[in-house]
């Protein structure tokens, strides 16, 4: 990768924080040989990180555990299943890649410690939707469904309940985020596509699909049904049994009618339908957009007027973690904001919540077409070195704060949620 750090730089990093700290305790007299001591200590410990798979990638631990001396082991978990594995095996996890969502489920379980803020290096190039709930402009962000800001902050060190403000206590570390819409086949669809209430339209029945994850899907949905007028919401990431009951009624009645092909499940299910040219439109994530670039077949994760559904993920550490092993971890989530990640996954579409240290690892042209907005000044790879954009290409949706811009909901846990997963499941079954 371009840029990449030095190796041992972080590990000299940890290495003379230790000095700093034990030479307060002990009196530089007595430091002898210390260096040592602590490179023999850390070079014992492993740190098990799970994610799902478009985060948890093995080479981004690869890179980790070159510059940090310790190792760290990455552990792919599909969405539900990574769920209850932090609420029944977290032992068995040191840090993860926990979504907003989940928080909603994890704070008060005694399953995250609290992270100090005092300890995260690179907060102040945090990016304001997830320290102050607002853009670098001053205006508010949309506050349907889980908004980062009302779940990043938790009241004390026991990490027992959602501060309704900023405090010293972080339930996680702001890390990937992005701004989801509609994939389509430009190639297939056959007229432009600029509204959610694509997704619902007869013109594209048999050729459609839904992700099956009903947090997500009833969204998606949601926002088809208010653009084409069927209905209107409170809030969309949070509504009501009687709103539940109607989408839910809507979506039968467009289900019978033939309009979905399928409901997808996985990522490689997405990129195959697409590909496959069966589906033309569908729920989609960005780097299954990639995928699907990379075997040669146009996709475009379209921008649509109504906006876009935001979400993001927080580096979290599990209550289990003390001592050297604990220090090891917060290392850790420093070296995880200071930029090879972010750039990394930079590649396959996603964002950093620090994009200025990701900006350090990407080369001008990667910088320029993946954040600023620009046409591709050469021909770009994704994060496995394959060709992925062309010269001349321009991002879909434009610059960062285009596209993160224009959130109208948030990735979400109802308050309805067994409800909801309830009448979810009526509509698959039906």
């Amino acid at each position: 990768m371009p840029h990449e750090s030095p190796p041992g730089a972080m590990r000299r990093s940890l290495v003379k924080a230790a000095l700093g700290a034990a030479g307060a305790a002990a009196g530089s007299g007595a430091l002898t040989g210390f260096p040592t001591i602590w490179a023999q200590n850390i070079k014992d410990i492993t740190l098990q990180h799970a994610g799902p798979p478009v985060t948890a990638i093995g080479q981004i631990a690869e890179q980790a555990s070159k510059d940090l001396g310790f190792t760290v082991r990455m552990q792919a978990v599909e969405g539900a299943d990574l769920l209850n594995r932090f609420l029944s095996q977290s032992s068995a996890i040191d840090v993860a890649d926990v979504a907003l969502t989940f928080l909603r489920y994890l704070v008060g379980r005694n399953v995250l410690q609290a992270i100090p803020l005092s300890k995260i290096k690179y907060w102040d190039q945090t990016i304001p939707l997830f320290t102050k709930g607002e853009y670098p402009d001053g205006r508010r962000a949309s506050t349907q469904g889980i908004a980062p800001y009302g779940v990043i902050y938790v009241t004390g060190a026991d990490a027992k309940s959602f501060s309704d403000g900023p405090s010293k206590w972080l339930s996680g570390i702001p890390s990937v985020t992005n701004a989801d819409t509609l994939g389509i086949r430009p190639d297939l669809v056959g007229r432009p596509v600029t509204s959610w209430a694509d997704l619902l339209d007869p013109a594209f029945k048999g050729k459609a699909a839904l992700q099956d994850q009903p947090t997500i899907g009833i969204i998606d949905v949601a926002l088809a049904v208010e653009a084409r007028g069927a209905a209107t919401y409170g809030n969309k990431g949070n509504m009501t049994k009687a709103e539940i009951d109607k989408t839910i009624g809507l979506m039968m009645d467009i289900k019978r009618s033939g309009q979905f092909r399928s409901f997808w499940t996985t990522f490689d299910q997405s990129v195959n339908l697409m590909a496959s040219g069966e589906v033309v439109i569908q729920s989609m994530w960005s780097p299954a957009v990639s995928a699907v670039r990379t075997r040669g077949i146009p996709c475009t994760f379209q921008p649509l007027k109504e906006g876009y559904r935001g979400w993001g993920y927080t580096f979290g550490m599990m209550k289990h973690l003390t001592g050297l092993k604990r220090d090891c971890a917060i290392e850790y989530a420093n070296w995880y904001a200071s930029g090879f990640q972010g750039a990394f996954i930079a590649r396959q579409g996603y964002y950093s919540a620090q994009p200025e240290t990701t900006r350090k690892y990407l080369t001008p042209a990667e910088w320029d077409y993946w954040y600023a907005g620009k046409p591709a000044a050469t021909d770009l790879p994704d994060p496995y070195g394959k060709p992925a954009i062309k010269a001349g290409e321009v991002r879909d949706g434009g610059a960062f704060w285009e596209r993160m811009g224009n959130i109208a909901v948030w990735n979400s846990v109802m308050d309805e949620d067994r409800y909801l997963t309830r009448r979810w499941n009526e509509f698959i079954s039906s």
